[in-house]
C-alpha cells in the first residue's frame, strides 16, 4: 500500500506476502518513547534496541516501524527535508510519541510541525478496539479529549461475527491526529488510512486476531 506525500518521498506499509524493494532500516520495538536519528542506510535491528521512532535527513536511508495492530505515523517535513517512522501502540500514544518526535525533528532540523506532511497507517480501527478500564484511565490520565476517542458500548456481547462488541472502545486514529493537530500539524496535511487490520487481516497482519507471534506490517519512508 503507497502513499501520496510528495514527488521526492517513497512511503509504504506492506501487505501480506509483499516483499521490500529494498533495505530498510527496521527498529527493535519495545511500546517505549525513544527516538533515534538514522544515517547509515545499512543501520541493523540489533542497533536499534528499545527504539520505538526513527529519524533522518539522509536521501536515500529508508526508515520504518514494525505494526500489527499499532499505529504507524510517518512524517515528512518538506522544508528541512527529513521524514520520521513513528510506532504508536496504545502506549506510545499515551506517552505523546508523535508529538515527542516532532519535537526531536524540531531540534534536530528546525522543523516546524505546521510545515509536515504526515500519514496515519492500517492499524486497529475503533470498533476492534475494545480496551479495560485501566487503559481508558491512562488515556484520560495523559490528558486525552477523552470525548473525541472513547465510546461506550454497552456490556460485552461478543459473537462470531464481532468478538469485540459492545464495552468500551479508543479509537488511536483520533488520539494520533489529535496529537499531531495539538502540536501544530495542519488538519489538511494529515492522511488517514483508515484500515482496520483487525477487520482486513486478509490484507494486513493482526496481533489481536492472529496472536503475537504473527507476521509485522513494515512501514516505510525514504527520501529519494
Amino acid at each position: 500500500m503507497k502513499y501520496n506525500i510528495a514527488d521526492n518521498i517513497i512511503a509504504f506499509s506492506t501487505e501480506r506476502g509483499e516483499g521490500l524493494p529494498f533495505y530498510v532500516v527496521q527498529p527493535h520495538q519495545v511500546h517505549g518513547s525513544v527516538i533515534r536519528e538514522v544515517t547509515d542506510p545499512f543501520t541493523t535491528r540489533e542497533e536499534l534496541e528499545g527504539v520505538d521512532a526513527l529519524v533522518t535527513d539522509v536521501p536515500g536511508v529508508a526508515i520504518s516501524v514494525r505494526t500489527a495492530d499499532c499505529i504507524p505515523v510517518l512524517l515528512y517535513d518538506p522544508v528541512h527535508k527529513a521524514v520520521a517512522a513513528v510506532h504508536d501502540g496504545w502506549r506510545g500514544t499515551v506517552q505523546r510519541l508523535s508529538q515527542k518526535v516532532i519535537g526531536f525533528m524540531h531540534e534536530r532540523y528546525g522543523t516546524n510541525a505546521s510545515d509536515l506532511k504526515a500519514v496515519i497507517g492500517p492499524g486497529i480501527g475503533p470498533d476492534s478496539f475494545q480496551v479495560g478500564q485501566e487503559v481508558v484511565d491512562a488515556f484520560a490520565d495523559a490528558g486525552f479529549p477523552m470525548q473525541l476517542i472513547l465510546q461506550d458500548c454497552g456490556p460485552k456481547a461478543p459473537t462470531a461475527d464481532n468478538p469485540m462488541d459492545g464495552g468500551l472502545h479508543i479509537d488511536l486514529w483520533k488520539a494520533n491526529r489529535w496529537l499531531m493537530e495539538e502540536t501544530g500539524v495542519q488538519p489538511a496535511n494529515i492522511q488517514v488510512a483508515g484500515i482496520c487490520t483487525y477487520k482486513n487481516n486478509d490484507r494486513f497482519f493482526s496481533a489481536r486476531r492472529e496472536g503475537i507471534k504473527c507476521g509485522r506490517i513494515i512501514n516505510c519512508i525514504k527520501m529519494k
